[in-house]
């Protein structure tokens, strides 16, 4: 980690530049796959599947009977942790389930906003190095909760053609409807365009490589909505004197693991935190499986201090972080003035990997700087929201006057026309 002290405000950005994620160059590659896969349908999802994964799958369909299966390989520990995950991310979320509220505005007219579920999500999960069961739990339930009738899952399969059966665990717990051996650039293409046996969705949720990111930006310009932009983990740590630098190490390593894109970040005022920290990186590092890889990642990272909690907000704000922890001493009161961040973890037992998998939040966040103007998947992410409004004889007679005043300011007469007609046949009626 790069330590920084005190560094002027206007160097704040360059400081914490995240490492280099763009699609420009993706582009024209994963849009000759997305044409390929338009053209081509099936075969090209087969092509591609055997080209990247290393595996020829005939029916790209999960069966019943291969869920079954998985079930019954999955460790009991892991299934009670997971079931337990699963309901506090149910609960958190039929909290925000929201009711219908009619409003008069104006005598005898009324106005009123209904949710409706979308129909049709597809949720995409990574099947790599890291095998991400968490975010089928994160993505789906929502979709659940909220009522989309079709939830469909793509997911890559492994060299033997199966699927992680944690996943398809996940997936039949919370009421998948249709999972499928698809990954990468090929998965998205499918869902976006509805080939074979793949419907085509309405939105595309889910994380993914730079190849998965670029390819959800492009077709979301004319086939299908996404959840967000998004690039590579990223956490940020706010500590002071009272923080636990093994703790902290630890933190930043859970977000490191990810991948060598990842970036981690401290924000400190106690000068002498940063020395500590760094000892406890070296010592936990050395006891990782995927030490080269969280290596890599902090090598992209850094340690700020600034002396003044007001200087530090400010920079964390402006950063944007993905995942924010606030191990300080007044962390509810620095909380209050966070505006920028896509999920919070306050105090020192709260650590990232709680709402990674089981405190009930969701852990699909804007990464990137995005939390400026993007939220985290929530129930509102698979809900599209109608206006309704009724207005009576009487209501009409009331507000038509100012609607036929606005229309002939604008010059659209037959908007004024729509009004005056109606209020013409109220006034024959008397």
């Amino acid at each position: 980690m790069k330590t920084y002290i005190n560094p002027n405000r206007i160097t704040w950005d360059d400081i914490l530049k995240r490492p280099l994620f763009s699609v420009a160059e993706l582009r024209d590659r994963v849009q000759d796959i997305l044409t390929d896969i338009q053209n081509n349908g099936v075969d090209a999802l087969r092509k591609y599947t055997e080209k990247f994964d290393g595996v020829l799958i005939s029916n790209l369909a999960v069966s019943p009977e291969e869920v079954d299966e998985a079930c019954q390989l999955v460790d009991s520990n892991l299934k009670e942790a997971i079931t337990i995950a699963a309901g506090n991310i149910q609960k958190f979320h039929e909290s925000q389930v929201s009711q219908t509220k009619r409003i008069e505005t104006t005598s005898g007219v009324t106005c009123w906003q209904k949710a409706v579920a979308i129909d049709k999500v597809g949720l995409y999960v990574p099947g790599g190095s890291a095998p991400l069961f968490s975010t089928v739990l994160m993505l789906a339930i929502p979709a659940k909760i909220a009522g989309c009738k079709e939830i469909v899952l793509c997911t890559p399969p492994d060299k033997d053609g199966k699927i992680n059966p944690a996943i398809l665990f996940a997936a039949q717990l919370v009421g998948v409807t249709k999972i499928f051996k698809l990954g990468g650039v090929q998965a998205i293409g499918a869902m976006a365009y509805g080939i074979d046996c793949v419907p085509k969705v309405n939105k595309i949720f889910g994380p993914g490589n730079q190849y998965v990111m670029a390819a959800k930006q492009l077709v979301s310009i004319s086939d299908v909505a996404i959840d967000m932009p998004a690039g590579p983990s990223e956490v940020a740590v706010m500590a002071d004197s009272t923080a636990n630098p093994a703790f902290i190490a630890a933190d930043l390593l859970s977000q490191a693991e990810h991948g060598p894109d990842s970036q981690v970040v401290l924000v400190t005022n106690d000068h002498s935190l940063i020395e500590k920290v760094v000892q406890e990186l070296t010592s936990q590092l050395n006891e990782l499986p995927r030490q080269t890889i969280a290596e890599k990642a902090l090598a992209n990272s850094q340690a700020v201090v600034l002396d003044r909690v007001e200087d530090m907000i400010d920079l964390i704000n402006g950063y944007a972080p993905e995942h924010l922890i606030i191990a300080m001493e007044n962390y509810l009161e620095v909380a209050e003035k966070i505006t920028n961040a896509g999920s919070v973890f306050l105090g020192n037992y709260t650590p990232e990997s709680a709402g990674d998998y089981a405190s009930g939040t969701n852990h699909t966040l804007p990464t990137n700087g995005w939390a400026r103007s993007f939220s985290g998947v929530n129930l509102d992410s698979y809900i599209k929201k109608i206006t309704f409004q009724e207005i009576t004889p009487e209501g009409i007679q009331t507000l038509g006057p100012v609607i036929e005043t606005m229309a002939a300011a604008e010059l659209l007469d037959a908007h004024k026309n729509a009004v005056t007609l109606r209020l013409r046949e109220i006034s024959n009626k008397k």
